[in-house]
């Protein structure tokens, strides 16, 4: 489990943004930064791209690329359910220097300000969570094994106890959070718009931000509804800048998202302490201390 200072609230931790996986640093320990990476994937070579981010000025590129993502932003806090499927990557370094990356799936749906169901299937885990405002339930499937913990509160309480106690993000958790805008553009020191991208089909704004520590793209859907398609974080500070990528399909808000009861069965599986939950992060049980930087 990660170790949480009691004294610094929420609203505090949110209020300088960065990922999880950020705590790794190039002088850490190799074991050490392996063990804490969270959501991290690689970022992909733009080659040729060099001419694009001088197409316009900088401060007319910057104020419409941060204005694109507020929009999305806006429309996000807007809709009280939401639910959408993924794919995720994330990359690991191991203590030989090769990458390697775990890919999976999974679903997520929410109803704001306090219900959450989300899956995830990798070739190591299969687990289930819901949140009803008072209760988390996380089912391992594949281990017919399950966890409870009790966080009374919003997603937003939610999305920080699981964060920083249990070093669990949900998919693209950085995006669902009541003020993700102000935390994620705090420490922004780069902005770029880099035009039109498509994925899945889906035509995109594609957006280019930099921290002093990492790296961040978003592609967000053109249209009335600009939800975001793919999110990917590379971390400037890590050997080899691991990253996290996930894509969002099937993408539905309103009343277009299914009812729930955010209830959980966990049948006949046999109740553990949710820190000895396997699977719950996305880092695969067969790498051990000392496997991976």
């Amino acid at each position: 489990m990660v170790p949480v200072d009691s004294s610094v609230s929420p609203a505090a931790r949110r209020s300088s943004w960065k990922p999880l996986y950020q705590e790794n640093r190039m002088d850490q320990p190799p074991t050490r930064q392996f063990q804490r990476l969270r959501g991290i994937a690689v970022a992909l070579a733009m080659s040729g791209g060099a001419s694009l981010l001088v197409a316009a000025p900088a401060n007319a590129e910057e104020s419409h690329a941060r204005d694109l993502f507020k929009a999305m932003s806006d429309y996000l806090l807007g809709q009280e359910a939401i639910s959408y499927s993924y794919n995720a990557t994330l990359e690991l370094v191991t203590v030989d220097l090769q990458k390697v990356g775990f890919a999976s799936s999974g679903t997520l749906a929410l109803n704001r300000p306090d219900k959450v169901r989300m899956t995830r299937i990798g070739g190591f885990a299969d687990i289930e969570v819901t949140y009803d405002g008072a209760t988390l339930t996380a089912l391992g499937k594949n281990l017919n094994i399950f966890a409870k913990a009790q966080i009374p509160g919003t997603i937003d309480e939610l999305i920080d106890t699981l964060r920083f106690e249990y070093g669990f993000a949900a998919p693209a958790a950085d995006l669902l959070s009541s003020v993700h805008f102000e935390a994620m553009m705090g420490n922004v020191i780069d902005v770029k718009d880099l035009g039109s991208g498509v994925i899945g089909g889906q035509e995109c704004d594609h957006l280019a931000f930099r921290t002093e520590e990492t790296d961040w793209q978003i592609w967000i859907a053109h249209g009335d509804r600009p939800y975001p398609c793919r999110f990917t974080i590379t971390s400037k500070m890590i050997v080899m800048a691991p990253s996290y990528s996930i894509d969002i399909t099937d993408w539905k808000a309103g009343a277009e998202v299914a009812s729930d009861d955010f209830r959980l069965d966990t049948g006949d599986a046999d109740e553990v302490q949710i820190v000895d939950l396997s699977g719950l992060n996305e880092i695969p049980d067969i790498f051990e201390e000392g496997d991976a930087q």
